[in-house]
């Protein structure tokens, strides 16, 4: 599980979504989670297959959201499930030991101790702060960051409502990956690059 920003896709990127992801990989984007919740199928393979051989090219891994079945059929590095999404064991069985799983915990040391349990690589914790995608999530401490990596024993990621102002108290707490949306695919094109370079300085 390399440490960095940990990129989400966003559905509201449509054929921008490869040149996008391109940038941020060009910035430094240590991993990529493509997050689609629409029922296309057809476009969701194709674009998963095109992800995957970007991800390929820049040796960065691809992981798939809530979707075992689209990650084994593209051979995707893993997959990230959130608490009603399936079970983190049964994904371990059908993906490999080699696969990266990662598991929701919100704000739950609890929820926590269950992904452990299921097999889970990583540990990701949020909202931090006020989340444009999930405007009524429940927002967590960032202590928890610390707590779990403590208790646990696994990389931590931060996520909701990250940016470079709230970052480094993040890192500080604990955060092993911050797992940023809207503050890299909701800028322009052309700033995706040096937005997501200014991320990855502060792991530096």
């Amino acid at each position: 599980m390399p440490r960095g920003l940990y990129v989400i896709t966003d559905n509201s990127l449509g054929d921008l979504l490869l040149a996008a992801v391109e940038a941020a990989l060009e910035g430094g984007a240590a991993i990529v989670q493509y997050r689609d919740k629409s029922g296309d199928h057809d476009r969701r393979l194709s674009e998963a297959h095109s992800l995957l051989a970007l991800c390929r090219r820049y040796d960065r891994p691809l992981l798939i959201n809530d979707d075992v079945d689209l990650a084994l059929a593209i051979g995707a590095d893993g997959v990230h499930l959130g608490r009603t999404d399936g079970s983190l064991a049964a994904a371990r069985e059908r993906l490999g030991p080699d696969a990266i799983l990662g598991a929701t915990c919100h704000d739950s040391l609890g929820y926590a101790a269950e992904a452990v349990q299921g097999g889970a690589d990583y540990l990701a914790f949020g909202a931090m702060y006020p989340s444009a995608t999930k405007p009524g999530a429940h927002r967590a401490d960032p202590a928890i960051l610390g707590l779990a990596k403590v208790r646990f024993g696994l990389p931590v990621v931060a996520i909701g409502g990250i940016n470079t102002d709230n970052a480094p108290e993040l890192l500080a707490a604990g955060a092993d990956c911050l797992a940023v949306i809207h503050d890299i695919f909701g800028r322009p094109l052309p700033d995706i690059r040096a937005r997501t370079a200014v991320y990855q300085q502060l792991f530096d």
